[in-house]
């Protein structure tokens, strides 16, 4: 429910990153493993032997009907959890070390010819410790839509005290050795971020081989007498949520393409469209026949002025001389005009 919760919450983010950022980071992985052990027959035999036992001292068909058992499931069910340490040493390349716990408990009920219950269980349990190389693939090699890193991761496993088989007859150690029990690689993906939170999703597949001293006899009834050995390793579904403690700066995008401040920048380069060469021609010549009105108007204009000018100059009477033998009339005050009028 706290992974769902967390997955809902992360992936409402519209953050989409090219990379991890991570230089340094912690993490915890839950994981949902079917563990391919085979030898879960050898528990599955013993039942059968025990139910066919208490059905032979029945003494009658009711005691008969009274016997009963259950069967160990065929698959090995269970959730490993693991924690650790990441590194991020080159860009898009991961090293990890981490331990994890692994616990897988089969138990199943079986009922007498008196109908009394008898329990018979056997418990898996490993504490493997590995280290893990992480490699994020390049966007341009697989990515999604929405955005995401995928990572392919090869790991290294050695078992710690603890890993064990324990049953209701006894209990099976396991020895560990120094070079290592098994590998494992996986293949995962990005699927939600929020700041330096990040979820991965994988899916892989591990091995993880031990061995005891003790033959299987020791812990189930009529079990092989050689050494024991067995595998916890199998198809394993994780979620990977880290936090990073150290991180890269994210690169900014320069959203301002007029920004011309500063050195060192390119020089912008102004494109030219040939297709409107044609009208720029044209526009310069309006431009010139335009001017050419303008300057024959002006000459106009100044010719209609000096007429103007020579026509003020010139007196409206007429300059035909009077004869000189005309007589003189008398000088009447009406008859004289003022040089106003």
């Amino acid at each position: 429910m706290a992974l769902l919760f967390s997955a809902t919450v992360f992936a409402a983010s519209d953050e989409k990153l090219d990379h991890d950022y991570s230089i340094l980071s912690v993490f915890v992985q839950p994981s949902i493993s079917f563990i391919g052990f085979t030898e879960r027959e050898y528990f599955q035999d013993a039942i059968d032997t025990i139910y066919y036992g208490f059905k032979a001292t029945a003494v009658n068909s009711a005691e008969s009907l009274n016997v009963a058992k259950q069967d160990f499931q065929k698959v090995n069910f269970c959730f490993p959890i693991t924690a650790g340490i990441q590194w991020q040493f080159r860009e898009d390349q991961f090293l990890s070390a981490g331990i994890g716990f692994i616990y897988d408990n089969e138990s199943v009920v079986l009922t007498d010819r008196k109908s009394n219950t008898h329990s018979y269980k056997y418990t898996l349990q490993g504490v493997p410790l590995f280290l893990e190389y992480r490699l994020a693939l390049p966007k341009n090699f697989i990515t999604l839509s929405t955005g995401g890193l995928f990572s392919i991761a090869v790991r290294w496993y050695w078992t710690l005290p603890g890993t064990e088989i324990y049953t209701t007859w006894g209990k099976l150690e396991a020895e560990n050795s120094p070079f290592g029990a098994g590998f494992g690689v996986s293949v995962g993906y990005l699927f939600a971020t929020w700041n330096n939170f990040k979820l991965y999703g994988d899916i892989g597949f591990n091995s993880i081989s031990v061995k005891s001293n003790k033959p299987f006899s020791s812990i189930v009834p009529n079990g092989p007498d050689e050494k024991a050995k067995w595998n916890l390793g199998g198809i394993q579904l994780q979620i990977r949520g880290s936090f990073g403690l150290w991180n890269k700066p994210k690169p900014k995008d320069d959203d301002d393409d007029d920004d011309d401040d500063g050195e060192g920048k390119k020089p912008k380069v102004k494109i030219i469209d040939d297709t409107k060469k044609d009208s720029i021609a044209t526009t310069q010549d309006s431009a010139k026949i335009d001017t050419s009105v303008v300057q024959d108007s002006a000459k106009v204009a100044d010719s209609l002025k000096t007429a103007v000018q020579d026509s003020a100059g010139t007196s409206p009477v007429s300059s035909t001389p009077a004869p000189q033998d005309a007589p003189q009339k008398s000088a009447d005050p009406a008859n004289v005009k003022s040089k106003g009028d």
